[in-house]
């Protein structure tokens, strides 16, 4: 069994963030991931870019330099490579925790799916990227529904439908229709997305008034079938040709997980878990949050350039213990 005094479960910036401090600390840590280095970075969109400048993305004190004013995603992951590179952080990457128990003398045991550990502390920071909402619909699960997209190019010369409001909706819906994509905009509201990026906004608005994207308001897809899906507005419910639906209805924490960890969650409906916002610390003793898994169902409430605090916070905290 492997001994440290910090298990990070997560090696997204934040989760990084919190190695490099541990490290500073002098305390003994290792960081887990289940997937790739930064992976819901790397399940982005591959050309995506960020609403935050660079300088707001940086950890560990490292220059992020970018030729563009917003730096994009293939950037970012770079960058948080080279970061890792430049700590040597200690990461097990395809790694899956599997649980989390308090241990009477006050340590924890984690068990993953490759080893076990014994900690002192625990901090997660897995993000909300893992688990889409689901619409619960009949052909929901049909393999032309994908509810991550990545690439355009798939898309070319199909009809498609992409469903949502929000910037992963509507860059979706940019993107697939300038490779030749015939689309359609599904969005269950009357207008789109408050949170939609300021530079992005003209141009979809330009897109469905000119037609070149249909666009379907307080509408919502009822059924997918395997060449057709079934749409319902205020007034019509009607059957459109369809070769692909992509389903930017949103993501989640892994609640269950969270649970299964022991963090206590609130409401019902937001699911926010119960911290302590100075120090970061749950309501186990050594368990802590960090990043935007600390918002629950509120995932535009954390962003990594004012979560990165979060990492400071912990290792204050932890310090002041020892």
């Amino acid at each position: 069994m492997e001994e440290y005094d910090v298990l990070i479960i997560g090696a997204g910036p934040i989760g990084m963030a919190c190695g490099i401090n541990a490290k500073a600390a002098g305390l003994s840590y290792v960081i887990v991931e289940k997937g790739a280095l930064v992976n819901s970075l790397y399940n982005y969109p591959v050309f995506m870019t960020f609403f935050s400048t660079s300088q707001k993305l940086e950890i560990g004190g490292v220059p992020f330099v970018s030729i563009n004013p917003k730096p994009n995603r293939n950037e970012a992951v770079e960058y948080y490579r080279r970061v890792a590179e430049k700590f040597e952080l200690n990461i097990n990457l395809f790694e899956q925790v599997n649980a989390v128990q308090k241990q009477t003398e006050g340590n924890f045991e984690v068990s993953t799916s490759k080893r076990q550990y014994k900690v002192k502390n625990v901090i997660i920071s897995t993000g909300f990227y893992d688990v889409p909402l689901l619409m619960n619909i009949p052909g929901e699960q049909l393999p032309k529904v994908a509810h991550y997209y990545k690439d355009p190019h798939l898309y070319a010369f199909q009809d498609v439908v992409v469903i949502g409001a929000n910037n992963s909706g509507i860059d979706a819906a940019l993107e697939t229709y300038r490779k030749g994509a015939n689309v359609t905009l599904v969005i269950r509201g009357p207008e789109i997305g408050s949170y939609v990026k300021y530079w992005v906004r003209p141009d979809i608005e330009n897109r469905i008034k000119e037609g070149e994207i249909k666009a379907f308001f307080n509408a919502e897809v009822t059924e997918i079938q395997e060449d057709s899906v079934t749409i319902k507005t205020q007034t019509e419910t009607f059957t459109l040709k369809n070769d692909f639906v992509i389903a930017m209805t949103g993501y989640k924490p892994d609640f269950e997980m969270l649970k299964k960890l022991g963090v206590t969650l609130g409401d019902e409906n937001a699911n926010r878990p119960v911290y302590d916002p100075d120090t970061m610390e749950t309501s186990l003793p050594g368990l802590y949050l960090a990043g935007v898994v600390c918002g629950g169902m509120d995932t535009h409430k954390w962003f990594i350039e004012n979560s990165r605090v979060h990492a400071d916070q912990i290792f204050k905290h932890i310090g002041a213990k020892n």
